[in-house]
């Protein structure tokens, strides 16, 4: 399956711009699964440097996971203040506390102006973004979390740090 839509400026890029590869992340912030792949995603990023991009989209699966989607709005919401790595790294890092006055603390302690990042909260605009990222992973042939795409292609190794490093080493050898 290929990634629809292809990554754009409306997404959450960090890394290089123009790398060498492109590695898309569907992910769930209250998936233990995708708790586990957070620092994989780190060490690959810290080993490839420049040559990586790291997309990460939006897919809670709130019928399992009650507080996913509110995590993904307080991320969206820290977007709007410049700070969504922040967020969404804080977020992986207390994964397990994530109710709301968890996500205010967050906020608190990355520097985000408060009352704007409450009412932000409570936007349908960023619901409507975190949703639109949710189908563009059912489009995309994405069933589960974390789901990844390597240069717009579902890629279905696996994502362990030693395998997920040697594929993208001959990605980049290809390319």
């Amino acid at each position: 399956m290929s990634l629809r839509p292809p990554v754009s400026e409306q997404d959450h890029i960090q890394g290089n711009p123009g790398a060498a590869i492109e590695l898309v992340e569907y992910g769930d912030y209250q998936c233990p699964h995708c708790g586990h792949a957070y620092p994989i995603v780190k060490q690959l990023q810290e080993a490839l440097g420049d040559k990586l991009k790291f997309i990460f989209r939006n897919f809670p699966l709130s019928e399992i996971h009650p507080d996913a989607r509110l995590a993904a709005v307080a991320a969206e919401a820290a977007s709007r203040q410049g700070k969504y790595w922040e967020m969404h790294d804080i977020i992986f890092e207390n994964q397990e506390q994530l109710k709301k006055s968890n996500l205010l603390e967050y906020a608190r302690q990355i520097g985000l102006d408060l009352p704007r990042f409450q009412t932000d909260l409570e936007s349908s605009d960023l619901m409507d973004i975190v949703e639109e990222d949710f189908e563009s992973g059912v489009r995309s042939g994405v069933n589960g979390t974390p789901t990844f795409f390597v240069d717009g292609r579902k890629y279905g190794g696996s994502w362990e740090p030693e395998a997920f490093a040697a594929f993208l080493n001959s990605r980049l050898k290809e390319a």
